[in-house]
């Protein structure tokens, strides 16, 4: 499990950069994450409904919040900066 796709994934989202999203779907190691990815994508290029586009956000950055409150409740900040 890596913070660092969870943040890009927000990151990318945000920013509507969608090439990066596909290519951070292929790459994570985190099969969860990368199907909330290809389900948002998917609703996004071929769905003409808005709702289900925006259902498939939704769940994407429930996925993303709830990823990155776990990672941090496994892995104290202080514990993080003791690695470095």
């Amino acid at each position: 499990m890596n913070k660092v796709d969870y943040d890009r994934a927000l990151y990318y989202t945000h920013r509507s950069e969608w090439d990066n999203l596909l290519i951070l779907m292929v790459r994570t190691k985190d099969d969860l994450l990368s199907k909330r990815i290809e389900q948002f994508l998917h609703a996004y290029h071929f769905s003409k409904d808005y709702t289900v586009v925006e259902r498939s956000l939704y769940t994407l950055l429930r996925y993303i919040e709830h990823a990155n409150y776990t990672f941090s409740v496994e892995q104290p900040l202080q514990e993080t900066f003791a690695e470095m």
